[in-house]
């Protein structure tokens, strides 16, 4: 009970999932490097969940190619109840059955609990080479092995509120109030993410 507690609480608060001086030292592309990368005691348990399903490491477009002709992967849409997805320059929209699933529970609680409004789906799934190009242009993406790399995890913007780009701590404080509610059923975990202004959730194999 203590320890779900703790893993609970962990997930309302922003931690790097890898040492910054680990991210400096070691280049992406070097795979072998990369997979003895250890995660943070807070990024464990996503990576534990994502590994539940099933699914290997993600290396590039082959390797999601195969999962969506073995129907393991199911197509994100552009929009549904709740939420929206913006344009997708480092991940791609599929993900297992059970996330797409969850993505749209949330969508659909969250636009019940604010009569209508929607969310900013910014990030699905990546490959581990989407990840190297991502880490060109944003330093604070992860190096080590990601749970987007598994095709259960997405990122929601808590900037982005009905297509507008704005704070509004009425929507956040609504998306998060979803959020826990889906953690606390032991649906996802999620992780505050300050620098990136979203929030990092992992669907659970429940």
């Amino acid at each position: 009970m203590k320890k779900f507690l703790f893993l609970i609480a962990a997930s309302f608060i922003h931690g790097s999932y890898y040492s910054q001086a680990t991210k400096k030292t070691i280049p992406c592309y070097d795979l072998s490097a990369v997979l003895k990368v250890e995660p943070t005691s807070l990024y464990k348990p996503h990576l534990d969940a994502s590994r539940s399903f099933g699914i290997k490491i993600l290396h590039n477009s082959k390797t999601v190619s195969k999962y969506v002709s073995n129907g393991k992967f199911h197509k994100i849409k552009k929009s549904g109840k709740g939420y929206r997805v913006q344009k997708l320059d480092y991940s791609r929209p599929w993900m297992v059955s059970k996330a797409k699933a969850t993505l749209e529970k949330i969508g659909a609680r969250f636009s019940k609990e604010t009569k209508g409004h929607t969310f900013t789906v910014s990030s699905v799934t990546r490959t581990l080479e989407d990840q190297c190009r991502l880490r060109k242009v944003n330093t604070n993406a992860s190096l080590g092995i990601s749970s987007h790399n598994y095709g259960n995890s997405f990122d929601i913007s808590y900037i982005r509120f009905n297509d507008v780009v704005k704070y509004n701590p009425k929507m956040e404080a609504a998306l998060e109030k979803v959020l826990k509610y889906y953690a606390n059923s032991g649906m996802i975990y999620y992780i505050k993410e300050k620098q990136q202004s979203c929030y990092h959730i992992t669907v659970r194999n429940y």
